[in-house]
């Protein structure tokens, strides 16, 4: 899978820009501030249908205009894709893919696959554990449409439920017929979600393990540490779990229990790696999960994903730097940076240089 090009207009500071790719190391470079990642940030947008940091999609709107339209032209093994995107400040979005409208974004995962490295992927070792399943669930997603609607059936049964719990917690009551019916729902689409991520977690933890030892000689072991503690993953143990702890859930008013309590276990040597891991063995932690990441979808999709990598060249040693050079050699990788030293480039890496917004080959 590669990107052939990529077209911006009226996205964040950029007017107008048109980019051809190599379909193998792509180096953005410029001081900081000129737009470098914005880039980064318009491929994303057509693998995910949102930004990986943009609370907002009128923030991608360049100051003063109306419209922000983007179009993507990638390929993987079997056909050529034409996407198009327009974001509006009204907050709508349309897209369309070799000229046929998508309705829903969550589409979008169907075609383009990408895995993002940034200074930020740190908080997948040290940061809270909803960075952690955010990492899960954009990788499984991107390759089983059932997931995300899974994932997302059950976000919206979990909401009712909450606002259920703080309506009885208000009234002083211990039960409402509802609270079962919502129970029901968070179990049938929970089920379906804890054995995709134990499943994916299986994997990660293998082709991971493999990673840090390679780079570091330390030995990484990442488990599924569920939130409901059942051994049984059916829908009808979760649902006997779910209605045990009903009174608890009442009496807080939220929902303390369920996939959306759902962390990592991550340790370097034997020691868990967020409390007593150092500085540099938490970060090759982070980088070897983002590899494995990329090799998961490739034993899925029987191909990489397209790579972006935003300045984490800088934030690695030497060895690190090597290390991951070499393991995406024969890749597609966008990569950002200021210095092009930093890159390990070949004939057949094209370079662009980043000034104000502006592209300049």
């Amino acid at each position: 899978m590669y990107i052939k090009r990529l077209s911006l207009r009226s996205f964040r500071n950029y007017e107008a820009a048109e980019l051809e790719f190599s379909p193998l190391t792509n180096v953005i470079y410029g001081n900081n501030a000129q737009g470098k990642t914005n880039i980064l940030e318009a491929v994303y947008l057509f693998s995910q249908g949102r930004s990986h940091r943009a609370k907002s999609d009128k923030e991608l709107i360049r100051f003063g205009d109306e419209f922000a339209r983007l179009s993507l032209d990638f390929r993987d093994s079997e056909r050529s894709y034409g996407c198009n995107m327009q974001i509006a400040k009204n907050g709508r979005k349309s897209v369309s893919i070799n000229h046929v409208h998508i309705m829903k974004l969550s589409k979008l995962m169907n075609y383009l696959n990408v895995v993002m490295f940034s200074p930020e992927d740190l908080e997948l070792v040290k940061g809270s554990p909803s960075a952690r399943r955010r990492f899960i669930d954009s990788s499984v997603s991107q390759l089983y449409p059932a997931y995300l609607a899974a994932l997302m059936d059950y976000n919206k049964a979990l909401a009712q439920k909450n606002s259920l719990l703080k309506a009885l917690r208000a009234k002083g009551s211990r039960t409402d017929i509802m609270l079962s019916v919502w129970n029901e729902q968070l179990a049938q689409n929970g089920s379906k979600i804890m054995e995709a991520r134990a499943g994916f977690t299986k994997f990660i933890n293998g082709a991971a393990a493999a990673v840090q030892n390679e780079i570091s000689g330390e030995t990484l072991r990442i488990g599924y540490r569920p939130g409901v503690r059942t051994e049984d993953r059916s829908p009808e143990a979760i649902f006997e779990y779910l209605s045990s702890k009903e009174s608890r859930e009442i009496d807080m008013a939220a929902s303390m229990y369920g996939v959306q309590r759902d962390d990592l276990d991550i340790s370097v040597n034997g020691c868990e790696a967020r409390l007593f891991g150092s500085q540099g063995q938490q970060r090759t932690a982070a980088l070897s999960m983002k590899i494995a990441q990329a090799e998961y979808i490739k034993s899925i999709k029987g191909e990489y994903p397209v790579l972006l990598l935003d300045d984490i060249m800088s934030e690695l040693d030497i060895n690190r730097r090597m290390y991951l050079s070499e393991r995406i050699r024969d890749k597609q990788v966008l990569i950002t940076s200021t210095d092009t030293d930093l890159i390990d480039k070949d004939t057949d890496t094209r370079l662009f240089r980043i000034e104000n917004g502006t592209v300049i080959n």
